[in-house]
């Protein structure tokens, strides 16, 4: 899901539900084996809807373009993947939860919805 996907339909949620929360967060995807910290982003929209309270999460991260195994041909060595994520290039899900009995978040599969 691209950003201008992502805000229309925040917009039409805000039009016909209305929005009690929207927050974003930053999560650490993977660490390479040189220490850099790779991050991605988190979007929530929190509505109330006739099914009952819904949560929408778009997750974006660097896209993976490569990777790199690192091994040596000592013996007791151990191998590690590396992978090499693009600088400009993002990939995108979208994830949608409803809460349970328990009002814990419950992920509900979109095809059900009729989204597609």
């Amino acid at each position: 899901m691209n950003a201008e996907k992502w805000e229309n339909l925040i917009y039409k949620v805000e039009e016909k539900f209305g929005i009690d929360k929207r927050y974003e967060e930053e999560f650490t995807v993977a660490e390479t084996s040189t220490g850099e910290i790779i991050l991605g982003k988190r979007e929530s929209v929190e509505f109330k809807s006739p099914l009952g309270r819904i949560k929408l999460e778009k997750t974006s991260r660097p896209k993976v373009i490569d990777k790199k195994v690192l091994h040596t041909k000592r013996i007791g060595s151990k191998s590690a993947i590396d992978f090499i994520y693009s600088e400009t290039e993002q990939t995108s899900q979208l994830k949608i939860f409803k809460t349970n009995s328990n009002n814990e978040w419950e992920e509900i599969n979109p095809e059900s919805m009729g989204f597609n």
